[in-house]
């Protein structure tokens, strides 16, 4: 079993198959690393970021994307490096991918077990690290040989997909799965090694849930969905494990947090920076600057609805915008309703050819993906849409609110966590929320939205500066950082960073003798959608 040296900080190996934005502290290598393909590369930034701001010795791993690494000459250097702690997976097959992850499921499978076989053969060994972070699918083989080293390891799922894959895979790739079977999860039961070789599917998502000391997903309300078997997971095994994990105490929702420097004050992307208390002008200022560059009609009073997620149909809900996009815009025709749509995706054509075919250019912006014009749509537009089917966690809508821009997303997941329904009569809520992943949900939310986007000036306005205070709070990326330091600490048996934890707020002052308004006057929100 390995054991750290007496007095030693527990030294953290953080695997990952992508991540942006890593702190320069962590050495030459930190401004050349950037391969970004969803949330978990925000995720994961966020999180190396707040170790490293606590103290912690965080280590990364992560292939070797050259293509993708802009500074080649930084990212090229050798692991051996003293103080180096940024550790690439080094094999030629990584070097020259243009994305994180490929189309060609067998290339992903082979893409996985190489990244795997460089942290298990090259990197652990290096780093000899007390506790192994791992990150989703790609890394989910990685605590059975953990496990067998006799090292602790915590998975995080991200997400749900995965792959089936043999030990004679495994083996052709270089991964010696023989020092580890026994700590694989299988789809039937393998018998003896031979056997299981040739003949033994390891299903490699629940391989890390079933060898890992602790699980834990990006939002408690995933971590509920897996373990009534939403999304697949009972004919893969994952409830089942997901379940014995928490009769044990050994599974967690751990929701992620937006990375700091999205702040609205300091944010450099934006035309006008703002706070809660000056929000109104700025949110206007950005307003006008989406609106020209995107090519939409220049209307201060125009309420705009921006898209910030990838167009997959698989799970983000396009086709559900798509499906009342032409109605939804014709009934609020007359209050000037638009619609800024800043994203990649398969659906991204489906969109352009419905506001081709209707003549929308001026409603409807379809726009790739580009990480300023998404931060200056979240200042500028007064909603986001988030339909998604299912939501992991979900980083747009902890985003949206802390720049006054309200969230209107499908109740699952982590979008059920962080969003609660707007009630303006009692100040309570952040935005709104449908259940039925269809379009008369959506279209209801939508509808909601409008609502409130007709109240007296003065009215919304509180309300957003509430919002906007409250998520500062609530989305705070120290308190994201806490919790993983936590579990750290109980898989070890001792801190692995000093603590900073603040003692706990006073109590709010008293209510002022001011009347509340009767919620019906502002915003009466309906249970369900109307049929």
């Amino acid at each position: 079993m390995h054991m750290s040296a007496p007095g030693r900080r527990p030294r953290i190996l953080v695997v990952t198959p992508e991540i942006t934005c890593l702190p320069a502290r962590m050495g030459p290598r930190a401004s050349a690393i950037r391969a970004k393909a969803g949330g978990l590369a925000d995720a994961t930034a966020s999180l190396v970021d707040g170790l490293e701001r606590r103290g912690a010795e965080v280590h990364v791993a992560i292939p070797h994307y050259r293509k993708i690494f802009r500074d080649h000459g930084a990212a090229a250097t050798h692991d051996d490096q003293a103080g180096q702690r940024i550790h690439l997976a080094d094999d030629a097959f990584f070097h020259h991918q243009d994305r994180v992850y490929r189309d060609h499921s067998g290339e992903a499978q082979h893409a996985a077990l190489l990244f795997q076989r460089e942290v298990i053969h090259r990197i652990i060994p290096a780093v000899q690290p007390d506790l192994i972070h791992c990150n989703d699918w790609m890394t989910s083989l990685i605590p059975a040989a953990a496990k067998a080293r006799g090292i602790r390891s915590l998975f995080t799922i991200h997400n749900v997909h995965s792959h089936d894959v043999t030990l004679s895979h495994m083996a052709a790739a270089g991964m010696a799965p023989q020092d580890f079977w026994q700590h694989l999860f299988y789809a039937r039961a393998p018998g003896e090694s031979e056997h299981a070789r040739w003949h033994g599917a390891v299903r490699m998502l629940t391989s890390g849930i079933f060898a890992a000391d602790h699980v834990n997903t990006v939002s408690p309300g995933f971590l509920r969905e897996l373990a009534d078997g939403h999304h697949g997971a009972a004919g893969n095994g994952i409830q089942h494990e997901i379940r014995q994990k928490l009769a044990a105490g050994r599974a967690s929702g751990v929701l992620n947090a937006p990375d700091p420097s999205f702040d609205p004050g300091s944010d450099p992307a934006l035309a006008a920076t703002f706070g809660a208390g000056n929000h109104a002008a700025g949110k206007a200022a950005n307003k006008r600057a989406l609106q020209e560059e995107l090519g939409l009609e220049p209307d201060p009073a125009a309420p705009v609805f921006f898209w910030p997620s990838r167009l997959d149909p698989t799970q983000k809900g396009p086709e559900l915008l798509a499906e009342i996009l032409h109605r939804t815009l014709s009934d609020h025709w007359h209050r000037g309703l638009q619609v800024a749509i800043i994203a990649d995706g398969p659906f991204q054509h489906c969109l352009r050819q419905i506001v081709d075919h209707h003549g929308l250019h001026r409603r409807v912006a379809v726009h790739g993906f580009d990480e300023r014009l998404a931060r200056l749509g979240h200042a500028g537009a007064d909603f986001m849409l988030m339909p998604s089917r299912f939501e992991p966690c979900g980083l747009p809508q902890m985003i949206a609110p802390l720049y006054g821009c309200l969230p209107v997303v499908h109740a699952t997941g982590g979008l059920r966590d962080t969003v609660r329904p707007l009630d303006v009569g009692s100040s309570s809520g952040n935005g709104f929320r449908f259940e039925d992943a269809d379009g008369n949900g959506l279209r209801w939310a939508i509808d909601q939205a409008m609502i409130f986007h007709q109240l007296p000036p003065r009215v919304r306005q509180r309300q957003i500066r509430r919002i906007m205070a409250e998520s500062r709070d609530e989305f705070d990326a120290g308190r994201f950082t806490e919790n993983y330091l936590d579990l750290y600490a109980s898989l070890l048996g001792r801190e692995v960073a000093p603590s900073t934890r603040s003692k706990p707020a006073a109590a709010p002052p008293p209510r002022t003798g001011k009347r509340r308004l009767p919620r019906e006057k502002f915003l009466p929100l309906e249970s369900r959608p109307a049929a």
